[in-house]
């Protein structure tokens, strides 16, 4: 009886072990932004979306599990040959995602490894067509080149390459020193130019102002020429204006009554008066014959008057 009994908890056991085993491969759970592939009898026979499903035991099995988030990928580095013959090393990541779980299990071994080894040979053919100057210039254009030889060569395996960046380029010591000596150069070349322009522009700076200072100092000679030339005709004028005003009051003296008379006292004392400065300082006189009369001096002097205001 305990053998029967043992053998009967037995039996129960293993049925037990077999309905999970039978539950376990009956129902599959896909996780969300995930595929899986099921091969029915060892043939493909559906792809999985996420959710709950049900498969036929021991004849549907999951065979593949892909997941459909974008993936990075770690490109190891590689020594390329860049186009002027410098190798340099290239590390980059790349950036894909599975868009066709069938042709990712089916079209490819590893489509990882085969886009990654992929990544490598087209960036070699990438810089091999490009001088080293142009790698560091154009990164963007060398990443955008990769991607699009990657994606057209993955198409066939279900993935899509969204990006490739490339992280690092590492050059000889060589070459390194050989561009800090150019970059070197290049800096003094500058400095030098810009010292050479500032020369420049102090020294047009200066002849500018100097002209200016020219201009300014002849603008202010003209202006003092122009006040002065005006102030002497003005000064002209009030002389001739002055002076016409006194001989019109001398002509209105001379017609008054007793202005004749006063005219020949005056003429007769500077007749005098300058006579007098003559002769002394002149050592030599030439006397006129009438200069004893000197009342007939100052009457033909009257009489020249008379006969220019007639």
């Amino acid at each position: 009886m305990d053998l029967f009994a043992d053998f009967g908890t037995w039996l129960a056991g293993g049925i037990a072990l077999a309905v999970i085993i039978v539950i376990f491969k009956t129902a599959r759970i896909v996780p969300q932004k995930s595929n899986f592939v099921v091969e029915r009898l060892g043939k493909y026979s559906r792809t999985l979306d996420s959710g709950f499903h049900l498969l036929i035991p021991f004849i549907d099995k999951v065979a593949y599990t892909h997941t459909l988030k974008e993936e990075v990928i770690d490109v190891a580095q590689q020594a390329c040959i860049t186009k002027d013959n410098i190798q340099v090393g290239i590390d980059g990541v790349m950036y894909i995602q599975v868009i066709d779980a069938n042709k990712a299990s089916y079209g490819v071994d590893n489509y990882r490894n085969a886009a990654s080894q992929l990544a490598q040979t087209t960036m070699r053919s990438v810089i091999g067509q490009t001088d080293l100057d142009k790698t560091f210039e154009e990164r963007a254009k060398i990443n955008e080149e990769v991607v699009r030889a990657l994606d057209e060569a993955a198409t066939p395996w279900g993935i899509k390459v969204l990006r490739y960046e490339v992280s690092d380029i590492e050059l000889p010591n060589s070459i390194k020193d050989a561009l800090e000596q150019q970059m070197r150069a290049e800096r003094e070349r500058r400095a030098a130019i810009a010292k050479s322009e500032g020369e420049r522009q102090a020294m047009i700076n200066v002849s500018e102002g100097q002209k200016q200072e020219v201009i300014n100092l002849s603008e202010g000679e003209k202006l003092k020429q122009i006040n002065e030339a005006e102030g002497r005709a003005e000064e002209i004028q009030l002389i001739a204006i002055a002076t016409a005003e006194g001989l019109r009051k001398i002509a209105e003296a001379i017609q008054t009554p007793g202005g004749k008379d006063a005219v020949s006292l005056r003429i007769a004392e500077q007749y005098v008066k300058e006579f007098g400065n003559l002769a002394k300082t002149n050592n030599t006189l030439i006397l006129p014959a009438e200069l004893s009369n000197v009342g007939g001096a100052v009457a033909g002097l009257a009489e020249v008057l008379k006969h220019g205001k007639s």
